[in-house]
């Protein structure tokens, strides 16, 4: 008996039993549907994550002030003493892996005004470092020069959302905008970032110079503190330099903040970094629970199969007796049995599949969970599918084969 016809046997006893051929695939339906929700939610996931990172920028740093033990208590991040340009100046001029660095002072619920539409947003004033710092291009105009920052400028440059709010008929550039009163020039608009891992829409920002933000938009004020920012951000050269960095950049705030040899630090620096090594450590425990259900859950539907197939070749005894009275080898009962198992693993895992496919863009529609279902999936799910087929279908298949045609033929 060749391929095609082993296949069309096979096709042919299946359907005859069709209700426990399902239930048969049952099993391997589940299981494979259910892999292949997990993994579409789970590649999702990283999808996601991987976008805020990259977002934040790859290699990027930020220093805040707080995050310090002080009397027991642990200061929250941006309690502490603020920072301030001069810290800005010190950590670009000596920590030779920075290659920019931008303080930024930020301010909600501002209110733009532009030809009598009003849109409240958040108001950012930095250097123009911080937009090489976060690798965000200005699509239209310029960002800020350093001129401008030195002079206080009344400029500005405006994130996405603003753009379709205060001019939903364009021509933002060069326009005006209002801020408590104060007349800025839109000089750019930015490229559209979309919403953070928080949920807060990025495009909905103004940026304008620190010292414009200090003196003239009523920005952060601190006692003690000359030229206050509320965070800086810093640009690194490279990836695998941004240990070294956070290293330099502790001791020269250490040093520039007067902490003593085993005092704690009343700033924190944060590395992104980190977050993208959490990240792929999540993901490798979350993969080998993934395989280890898939597992389970195939192991589960191949018993099932395999059982099913024993009680087939019992129903079957005379009919394996017949064919190898009739010079059928041992081989082609093997095969055709076999090739029943593999049909129903198969038929199973492109049901799964599909079942699976259609309950993670049923989870992303319901729960705005992002999900990602990725073409090696379904190649590896099929293969699984057949090996289970294979494995548990050997031993019926092997045992069909041994029968004494005489005995099979005298079976009731």
């Amino acid at each position: 008996m060749n391929f095609t016809a082993a296949i069309t046997v096979a096709l042919t006893a299946l359907r005859v039993n069709a209700l426990r051929s399902f239930l048969a695939m049952l099993g391997v339906i589940i299981g494979v549907g259910s892999v292949i929700v997990m993994i579409s939610i789970s590649q999702g996931a990283k999808a996601a994550v991987d976008a805020q990172i990259s977002a934040l920028g790859a290699n990027s740093l930020q220093v805040r002030p707080g995050s310090s033990f002080r009397g027991g208590v642990r200061g929250g991040s941006g309690s502490g003493t603020p920072l301030s340009d001069e810290d800005v100046e010190a950590l670009r001029e000596n920590v030779p892996y920075v290659i920019a660095a931008a303080g930024i002072i930020q301010q909600r619920g501002l209110t733009a005004v532009v030809d009598g539409v009003n849109w409240s947003t958040e108001v950012a004033g930095t250097h123009p470092d911080y937009f090489i710092v976060r690798e965000w291009a200005v699509v239209e105009g310029r960002a800020f020069t350093v001129p401008e920052l030195d002079g206080a400028a009344r400029v500005a440059v405006i994130g996405r959302t603003v753009a379709n709010e205060l001019f939903p008929a364009g021509g933002a550039t060069g326009a005006a905008v209002r801020i408590n009163g104060v007349p800025l020039e839109v000089v750019g608009i930015l490229d559209e970032r979309g919403q953070s891992s928080w949920g807060q829409d990025q495009d909905d920002v103004i940026f304008v110079p620190a010292t414009t933000m200090r003196g003239r938009l009523g920005g952060l004020s601190a006692a003690g503190v000359r030229n206050p920012v509320q965070s800086i951000w810093l640009g690194i050269d490279r990836a695998r330099n941004m240990d070294a960095a956070t290293e330099e950049i502790t001791d020269l705030m250490r040093v520039r903040r007067n902490i003593r040899v085993g005092g704690t630090d009343d700033f924190a620096v944060v590395n992104f970094a980190e977050f993208l090594r959490a990240r792929n450590e999540t993901e490798s425990q979350l993969g080998l629970l993934l395989a280890a259900t898939a597992v389970i859950s195939l192991v589960v539907g191949g018993i099932g199969i395999m059982n099913i197939m024993l009680v087939s070749v019992t129903e079957r005894t005379r009919e394996i007796g017949l064919r190898l009275a009739i010079g059928a080898k041992q081989a082609d009962i093997r095969n055709q049995f076999l090739i029943e198992a593999v049909v129903l693993c198969l038929a199973g895992g492109l049901v799964g599949m599909a079942g699976g496919a259609i309950g993670a863009l049923v989870v992303e529609s319901m729960g705005q969970f992002p999900v990602s279902i990725e073409p090696t999936i379904a190649f590896v799910a099929i293969g699984a599918a057949a090996g289970v087929g294979i494995l548990f279908g050997f031993y019926p298949a092997h045992r069909a084969s041994q029968l004494n045609p005489i005995d099979a033929l005298r079976y009731e």
